[in-house]
């Protein structure tokens, strides 16, 4: 009995898609020849404002996909979205070398972005924004930058509470 609540109680929480961004492959040279590790970053998010990034190390790619989703898991944040769907202001995310701008963008734009910064912006939700990755070209370091920019990232009404003013009086009388 118990085990069929569980599984109504995780079908009614919102899916979560997982997406392998990038895998890295290295070598260490030992007496016996090459021992290789395996890196695998990888983007969880439901599609609906929550997104996450994870590594995962292991030396066989399911393992380390497998850790790199439970990081994930753990490292989720949320990402305010506006009604059409796009990020609510411009914000330059920094990570290391890596520099990634995310500016909205009107409806019917779609997601404007490179392969690893695509991941994240879909993942998380965002329908209609442009992206541009600055610096360098290491995933990694991208798709962290453009994670870390989204983390920042405030509504209006975080910025009108943190101001002690309402909505309407930050847009001039104008309602978002």
């Amino acid at each position: 009995m118990a085990r069929n609540n569980n599984r109504q109680q995780e079908s009614t929480t919102p899916e979560l898609q997982e997406r392998v961004v990038f895998i890295n492959r290295v070598s260490k040279v030992v007496k016996g020849g090459r021992r290789f590790g395996l890196t695998a970053l990888v983007v969880v998010g439901d599609g609906n404002g929550r997104v996450g990034v994870g590594m995962g190390k292991s030396q066989e790619v399911p393992t380390a996909i497998k850790k790199g989703v439970e990081d994930a898991k753990k490292n989720m944040f949320t990402v305010p979205l506006t009604a059409e769907g796009s990020v609510p202001h411009e914000i330059l995310g920094e990570y290391g070398a890596g520099r990634v701008l995310i500016k909205p963008a009107v409806p019917g734009t779609g997601v404007l972005a490179g392969g690893p910064v695509r991941a994240i912006m879909e993942l998380a939700g965002v329908q209609n924004v442009i992206t541009k990755s600055l610096g360098t070209d290491n995933a990694m370091n991208i798709v962290k930058a453009a994670a870390e920019g989204l983390k920042s990232m405030e509504s209006p009404a975080q910025v009108a509470e943190r101001r002690g003013i309402s909505v309407a009086e930050m847009f001039g009388g104008k309602e978002n």
